[in-house]
């Protein structure tokens, strides 16, 4: 570096004394002289300044060359992956990717308050009322006693669809009994829909059923579409793939809400992390079925099914009792 700054220190001297030639100076080559010493004076100071640059640029790209290996050295990670241990009704033990597209519900634990068979909840945020499903199964209720245990809403089976080959749609047994029941003594009513459509054609067909068979009654709660798999027996959805399920359950809905009602999805961690493609389905609300102590998902959901061994004077027998999370 030096020996560039004196070399190039040198031409320019040469250059502003006219090539070296110093003889015959007369009273004109005086002044050009000064002129020649002052423009030397200048020389110096832009020497300096350049080799004060040249000294920054080398200790930056120094640097600059270090943060390059430091970087190419460090490695690069994906996005957090967050995985969920659940397990299901029988406790077998299953792990899945949480899908960072899908809404997140804020309720916590400790606000889960257990007394018996009944279940509250109530934060800062939301409160709760406590609800029954029931079908054909629970053979005659006594709606007036049910209310009278404090049960507010009632889900009530419209139909189903058999998991046969045929899968042909039938209304249930005591679906007008209930709801008609229900409703007089002063219980919140909404419907769900047993499903087994292999494709979107069959969820339309569903959909239209139930709105067919809702003609003239009032809802109070939304309509319901339960997908669910047949655990003991070959049906007719065995071969169905999670994305179909989610085109038919997408399908249903969007007919129901055409249609003037609310649509809901009944749901199980099983479903949520394996079948249905919550990220394209976000704006239909969950119904939540899970029997243990706590949700175990992730995602938001604003009814929850929390036992299927409930019991509640009026109705012989076992059932399902679930909770409306409610913002206040």
């Amino acid at each position: 570096m030096k020996k560039l700054v004196v070399g190039f220190m040198m031409l320019l001297i040469f250059a502003l004394s006219g090539c070296g030639n110093s003889e015959n100076i007369d009273a004109n080559d005086a002044a050009n002289t000064a002129t020649v010493g002052d423009s030397i004076v200048e020389a110096e100071h832009l020497i300096s300044a350049v080799e004060t640059d040249y000294e920054a640029s080398a200790v930056t790209e120094a640097a600059s060359s270090e943060d390059s290996v430091e970087e190419e050295n460090t490695p690069k990670t994906d996005p957090e992956i967050i995985t969920l241990d659940f397990v299901d009704v029988f406790g077998e033990h299953y792990e899945t990717t949480i899908n960072p597209d899908v809404p997140k519900h804020d309720y916590t634990d400790e606000s889960f308050i257990h007394d018996g068979y009944k279940l509250s909840y109530e934060d800062a945020n939301y409160t709760s009322r406590l609800g029954i499903d029931v079908s054909r199964h629970q053979g005659k209720i006594n709606w007036e006693e049910v209310k009278s245990q404090g049960i507010e809403f009632a889900f009530i089976r419209v139909g189903f669809r058999g998991y046969g080959k045929a899968g042909n749609i039938k209304i249930d047994q005591r679906f007008y009994e209930n709801i008609e029941e229900a409703q007089k003594a002063g219980i919140d009513v909404g419907v769900y829909f047993f499903s087994q459509a292999i494709n979107e054609e069959e969820a339309l067909e569903e959909a239209k059923f139930v709105i067919d068979s809702l003609e003239g009654y009032t809802l109070q709660l939304p309509v319901v579409y339960d997908p669910e798999s047949i655990l003991d027996d070959v049906a007719r959805t065995d071969d169905v793939s999670g994305e179909q399920f989610t085109k038919n359950t997408r399908a249903f809905c969007d007919s129901i809400r055409e249609n003037g009602y609310e649509a809901m999805i009944y749901s199980n961690m099983l479903w949520e992390a394996f079948e249905l493609d919550l990220s394209q389905l976000k704006d239909i609300p969950v119904w939540y079925a899970d029997y243990e102590e706590f949700p175990q998902t992730p995602y938001h959901f604003e009814f929850w099914q929390y036992t299927n061994e409930g019991r509640v004077s009026g109705i012989d027998g076992d059932m399902d009792f679930d909770i409306q999370i409610i913002r206040k």
